[in-house]
């Protein structure tokens, strides 16, 4: 997950790893993205939006609007990851001063793929977009070439949008998830899963599926 938010904010983060040791702003952000990152995933959103706004602030000092719109776009991306549909509203308002990287990201995590320059993206997507659109037959699985389980979820989330997400892609978002412990987007990865499994008239999968979403919420009986 730290490579993956450190991958996105480059700019932002890139001195974290450096020597001498990057500004207090920086090492603040960085850890208060992680615990956004962390609690949102967890389903905590009271400290999520809690650990983003200090985010925010840290960044803020900087007084540098383009970094701003890429932390926007980390939490955008977390919630595409987590089925989340909403506006990307925080990178809307500062898109104007967002480098062409910016745009190319914002419009993947929504879906919207038509015209992307690959090459913009984090390194992670850049095979499984370029592939999408030379419009090459599908493997079995689009996501297995990404290793990073929170990037993976991202993609997943980007391709449901593009309606390109197979079935097998769907089991490995859940097990994905699950293997993390990350209790928002699993649920939202099983309501999928029990959704397919109910369309193909899979009734003993969707007894398991519905059983594991009552794990996970704290409903099972004993």
């Amino acid at each position: 997950m730290k490579k993956l938010i450190a991958l996105c904010l480059t700019a932002l983060l890139g001195g974290c790893a450096s020597t001498p040791p990057p500004p207090d702003w920086q090492a603040n952000a960085f850890a208060s993205l992680n615990n956004f990152t962390a609690a949102y995933l967890e389903g905590n959103l009271r400290v999520a939006d809690a650990e983003f706004a200090r985010a925010r602030a840290e960044v803020a000092r900087t007084g540098r609007v383009d970094l701003m719109a890429r932390l926007e776009l980390v939490r955008c991306a977390v919630q595409t990851a987590s089925l989340v549909w909403l506006p990307c509203s925080g990178f809307q308002a500062l898109a104007d001063q967002a480098g062409a990287a910016e745009h190319a990201y914002a419009d993947f995590i929504r879906g919207r793929w038509t015209g992307i320059d690959a090459a913009l993206l984090p390194v992670q997507y850049q095979g499984l977009v370029a592939q999408v659109q030379r419009e090459e037959a599908a493997p079995e699985s689009r996501l297995r070439q990404i290793s990073d389980p929170l990037a993976r979820l991202i993609a997943a989330g980007s391709l449901l949008q593009k309606e390109q997400l197979a079935q097998v892609d769907t089991g490995l978002a859940v097990d994905s998830a699950s293997s993390q412990g990350w209790r928002r987007p699993l649920l939202a990865w099983l309501g999928v899963q029990l959704k397919q499994a109910q369309f193909s008239f899979d009734v003993t999968g969707a007894q398991r599926i519905k059983q594991r979403m009552n794990l996970v919420l704290g409903t099972t009986t004993p």
